[in-house]
């Protein structure tokens, strides 16, 4: 297997294609790209990182960097944090939603924002040139409880009614497959003062179902907020950045409806008409919630820094993607389940309706995810051949190839964290979305 190197970073099978030399080498290309500062260093919980973090922080130490170790945290916080202090840049240690055999490493900018295309694409070439300035004389500091701070700048947002949010006293299930979020999350929910009920919340890199949080990964969560009479699951993926929700009957929400009602909730609660930036493959829903508050969606190509781009460019107060990933730039601009979760409580708050009537509330969209392994596949061949079949739709090739009908779309677009290609479809019934991504899979 070939180390995946793209805009989410590097990704690879620990041994094989991710070894210390490999991690080396990215990180000092990463100190010899960054300006003068400190650098902070972060992990998900996988076993393999403990080894990985410390080897880091000698190759950073090399570079005369001084590298502030944080230990388990999520990605998010380790994004605000690096902007909040003022560093050079962080690098967090994960594979986000892959399996425990995989790691990898996320590159933040020292605006708490990840590297874009360009800067990636020069990481990687001074990482192959390996022409690194090692001046052997930096130093390392290990830092605990870095959420903290992260959790009391949540607790001040201003689009949240903190308030509104205690005297309700939800009860909530949280599921951090024990990951980075086994301690951040549920201790921020506590300080809004949710009755909070662990399940999967030992950060010991042992992921107890699929690292996603899709819905057919959440059946124990379901199961729990059923036992626990809670108000509502929330579960997030391992490096803490995805949110996704079950409802008080212990059904999953599509994780796509965790960024359109968090949007439901802030349009209602500033009046903001400022369009929302989200990508090319997330849910229509969010155009309507959009639009019902007189606002609009623009959409990017996928991947974090694209939507946090786009958002900057349009000037966006909030964006985010279908994954689960909300994006607050009161915040910081990057993917937050912290931030989504305050959201999406602050929404449960503006009324008595329950989890599910306010999912039923939403428009109603059903999306089909599936994915083709590269192979023998000629990505730009496939998808020429798929446009031609669909003359009636709409194109958009920012990202692959989007075609666009009023009530349904098909994406098919190379990952950028696996070596697939993936077929994104949605419809109002999951019959008409699961149609067009057979259509696509019979013509590739």
């Amino acid at each position: 297997m070939q180390l995946i190197r793209g805009i989410s970073g590097i990704r690879g099978i620990v041994g094989d294609s991710l070894t210390d030399s490999v991690l080396i080498r990215h990180i000092q290309a990463f100190s010899e790209l960054q300006g003068n500062g400190n650098i902070l260093l972060a992990r998900d919980s996988r076993s393999h990182g403990t080894s990985f973090i410390n080897t880091g922080c000698d190759a950073l130490i090399k570079c005369g960097r001084k590298a502030f170790n944080y230990g388990i945290i999520p990605t998010p916080t380790a994004q605000f944090l690096v902007e909040k202090n003022k560093m050079a840049g962080g690098i967090v240690i994960t594979a986000s939603h892959n399996p425990t055999e995989w790691n990898g490493l996320k590159f933040i900018d020292s605006d708490g924002c990840f590297l874009n295309g360009e800067k990636n694409n020069r990481l990687f070439e001074i990482a192959d040139s390996q022409t690194f300035n090692l001046l052997q004389n930096g130093s390392a500091m290990q830092r605990e409880h870095g959420y903290n701070a992260h959790i009391e700048h949540t607790l001040n947002l201003s689009i949240n009614d903190v308030n509104a949010i205690k005297k309700r006293s939800f009860s909530v299930v949280v599921d951090a497959v024990n990951g980075a979020g086994s301690h951040a999350l549920p201790a921020m929910l506590e300080a809004l003062g949710c009755k909070v009920h662990r399940l999967f919340c030992e950060p010991n890199g042992e992921f107890p179902r699929g690292p996603e949080p899709l819905a057919d990964n959440l059946k124990n969560l379901g199961e729990a907020v059923q036992l626990q009479n809670a108000d509502a699951g929330f579960a997030t993926d391992p490096d803490g950045d995805r949110l996704a929700v079950v409802d008080e009957n212990g059904h999953p929400l599509s994780e796509e409806y965790t960024l359109t009602i968090c949007a439901d909730g802030f349009f209602n609660t500033t009046g903001s008409t400022k369009p929302l930036v989200t990508n090319l493959s997330s849910t229509l829903a969010l155009d309507r919630v959009a639009e019902k508050y007189g606002s609009s969606v623009i959409r990017s190509a996928v991947g974090e820094i694209n939507v946090v781009n786009k958002m900057k460019e349009v000037n966006a107060e909030l964006g985010g993607e279908g994954n689960g990933g909300v994006i607050l730039p009161e915040s910081h601009y990057g993917r937050d389940s912290l931030v989504g979760a305050t959201m999406f409580l602050n929404r449960m708050a503006q009324d008595t309706q329950k989890v599910s009537e306010i999912f039923k509330s939403m428009p109603q969209f059903a999306m089909v995810k599936d994915k083709i392994k590269l192979g023998f596949v000629d990505p730009k061949s496939a998808m020429d051949k798929i446009e031609l079949n669909f003359t009636d739709a709409k194109s958009d090739k920012t990202d692959g190839l989007k075609l666009i009908w009023e009530n349904s779309w098909v994406h098919i677009r190379k990952s950028n964290t696996e070596p697939i290609i993936r077929i994104y479809a949605e419809g109002k019934t999951e019959k008409i979305a699961a149609n067009l991504v057979e259509v696509v899979k019979q013509l590739v």
